[in-house]
């Protein structure tokens, strides 16, 4: 539940924890500048850009934090922040200094960096644009101009070039309309409906949902609009607005009552950045959340990295999500990364007296009620339960991966499971002990065939089938991955063994989601059908023996008295725990149940697994009940409460031919 701290502050006492929380931030990082300040070298492993682009990207996402610190003080700045900051624009834009920053020629990490460092900017203006000596502010426009005309790739990168240009034009820089329109209808044909976004599309289709939806494709179209001002396109800010509202009225359910986002998809070392749209709906009177709700469900996502180590002995952001932990990182990944957290501060940019920072704060979506949502964007299942502030989402939309051809799973896009409470089992140190779960393929929160050698199949693609209610249903081509070394993901020249089609269907409510599964194809193989539940970390001095379980039922208690339990409910006799090490953002041991078929798997019929996560065991459970009509399978639901489901397992028909016949060309059958 929640934190009684972040509860018995006052607001005036909130609103100063987070101020002294931006400038221990803030400082903490002085000490790793270059001379001049325009190079913040954080220590850690660099990403694949370089040390130099790693010090510009310290710099720029560290000054959009001390931006929105100075614009919601007014000015106010006893630390300097205006001339510290000032000088490393001087000294990185001149090129002659030893510290400048690469151009965009010479990196294309710093384009993204580049609209940090305009976003702030445009908030400091009175403080620092304005105060510049005419020579560092050509410099800067110079150094922010070959932006213009860059085709930069379909993705949330176009809001670098949109919003780098909207600020060149407000100060008289180099700006192209074109570029501006290119922008705008781009993230239109990105829209996807109900507040969601996809970051741009993948073979031609909307597949890409994450937390960019809104620290990126929500956050940097309003800003935009903010910095143009009255030469904003007509009716694109009410547009924008109108699809935050939207979005926040999902997004407010997707924080659990301990103070985690979901633990999903890519970037998640950024942490409080998840709160971006959250301040931004605030701050552009775009949210249907009360004022008190939002400084509630951002205070708690604040102290729950605080209190989970996200900020070292030094002060500084690390390279994961409460530890560092390299599992959860990309190879853009440096360690000037974590701090697009700075994006989680937006609300300091709000006056004191405001009313986000004035009114009393209210429970959180989770503490108020169980509910269940059924999202149609993105494709997922959603339920909270106020009992043990649990968010689950049950994921059978976007996976990140493009149609037209076979993938590796990634764990954060692919896995058919997510929460506030557990991480996916992702991939270690690539110089661990061979014969490791993670080498055998996908694991918890998965559904997979076992090939000869154990070896699991993967699901990218998947194509959803159906939402209904609070089922969904979706279908995917088993295939394993020729051997890629420890890269666990693959890539476009990986060959892959194809296998049955697998078909999918979930009903969720509550802390129980019906996972009923049916394998269609050759059935010479003799695939072992095994389904995955929820990975749990577990204490290290009490951790759960690995191997078989008997009844038919598999359970691991977890730290902090989660329970995840997976019970075979039809076909799926054999019960068994499987154990990890380091592979899981949450803790350095973890524990997985599994329920598996007796023997090769039965084609054309269903298999049912009852899948729960809570804070307790999952006391009554679903009756379930099969039947079938022509080639279509049907599992009848009845919750204890008496409401009924039904999850429809049709076979697949002749438009998975069509829908994969690049495959039958590109990859071994």
């Amino acid at each position: 539940m929640g934190d009684p701290y972040l509860m018995n502050r006052t607001p005036a006492e909130d609103r100063a924890h987070w101020e002294r929380t931006a400038d221990r931030l803030l400082l903490a990082v002085r000490p790793y500048a270059t001379d001049e300040h325009a190079l913040i070298q954080l220590p850690g492993p660099p990403s694949r850009s370089g040390v130099r682009s790693d010090g510009l990207e310290g710099f720029a996402r560290t000054f959009l934090l001390a931006g929105f610190r100075l614009a919601g003080a007014g000015g106010a700045d006893p630390h300097d922040l205006a001339g510290w900051y000032a000088a490393g624009l001087a000294a990185g834009t001149d090129p002659e200094n030893p510290e400048r920053w690469p151009t965009f020629a010479e990196c294309g990490q710093a384009k993204v960096e580049a609209a940090s460092i305009a976003l702030a900017l445009h908030e400091t203006r009175p403080w620092i644009w304005d105060r510049l000596d005419d020579r560092v502010r050509s410099r800067v426009l110079d150094w922010l101009a070959p932006m213009v005309g860059d085709q930069m790739p379909g993705n949330n990168w176009v809001w670098f070039q949109g919003v780098t240009e909207a600020f060149a034009r407000t100060a008289g820089g180099r700006w192209s309309q074109q570029d501006l329109d290119r922008v705008i209808a781009l993230t239109d044909g990105w829209y996807a409906g109900d507040g969601w976004y996809s970051d741009g599309l993948t073979g031609g289709e909307r597949r890409n949902f994450d937390h960019y939806n809104g620290w990126a494709m929500h956050l940097y179209p309003l800003w935009f609009c903010r910095i143009l001002g009255d030469e904003a396109p007509a009716g694109l800010l009410d547009r924008y607005r109108d699809r935050l509202r939207r979005f926040l009225a999902d997004q407010r359910l997707l924080i659990g009552a301990n103070g985690s986002p979901l633990i999903q998809g890519r970037s998640l070392t950024y942490r409080h950045a998840a709160l971006a749209s959250v301040w931004t709906g605030a701050f552009f009177d775009a949210t249907p959340l009360a004022p008190g709700e939002t400084r509630a469900l951002a205070g708690r996502v604040l102290d729950h990295f605080t209190d989970h180590g996200a900020v070292d002995d030094r002060g500084l952001l690390t390279l994961g999500w409460h530890r560092p932990f390299r599992g959860v990182l990309q190879v853009y990944s440096g360690p000037g990364s974590p701090y697009w957290a700075s994006k989680g501060f937006i609300g300091l940019a709000l006056p004191p007296q405001h009313p986000v920072w004035t009114e009393e704060l209210t429970p959180l979506a989770v503490e108020q009620a169980d509910f269940t949502r059924a999202l149609a964007a993105p494709g997922w299942l959603v339920s909270g339960t106020a009992s043990d502030g649990v968010v689950r989402v049950v994921n059978h939309g976007g996976d990140h991966a493009d149609p037209a051809r076979p993938h590796a799973d990634d764990p954060c896009y692919a896995r058919l499971a997510y929460s506030t409470h557990t991480a996916p089992e992702t991939p270690g140190d690539p110089t661990a002990s061979p014969g490791t779960q993670m080498d055998a393929g996908p694991l918890d929160s998965a559904v997979v065939l076992l090939d000869s050698a154990g070896r699991a199949s993967h699901r990218r693609p998947a194509t959803r089938i159906s939402m209904e209610g609070a089922t969904a249903v979706s279908r995917s081509r088993a295939h394993w991955p020729e051997d890629t070394g420890w890269d666990p993901f693959g890539g476009p020249d990986t060959r892959y063994t194809l296998g049955p089609w697998i078909t999918v269907g979930s009903a969720l409510r509550g802390s129980v989601e019906v996972r009923a599964v049916r394998v269609d194809g050759d059935p010479g193989a003799g695939h072992v059908l095994r389904i995955g539940g929820w990975a749990l970390a577990v204490d290290p001095g009490a951790a759960p023996a690995p191997g078989p379980v008997d009844g038919g039922t598999a359970r691991v208690d977890g730290v902090g008295g989660l329970v995840s339990v997976v019970v075979g409910a039809h076909r799926l006799p054999v019960a068994s725990l499987v154990s990890g090490a380091d592979s899981n953002a949450l803790g350095t041991v973890s524990a997985t149940p599994v329920v598996e078929s007796e023997g090769p798997v039965a084609h054309g019929t269903v298999h049912i697994a009852l899948v729960h996560l809570g804070g307790a065991g999952p006391g009554a459970l679903p009756q379930v009940t099969t039947r079938a009509l022509d080639t279509t399978l049907f599992v009848d639901v009845t919750w204890p409460n008496g409401v009924r489901d039904t999850v429809r397992l049709p076979a697949p028909g002749p438009e998975c031919l069509a829908e994969y016949g690049l495959w039958k060309d590109q990859h071994r059958a």
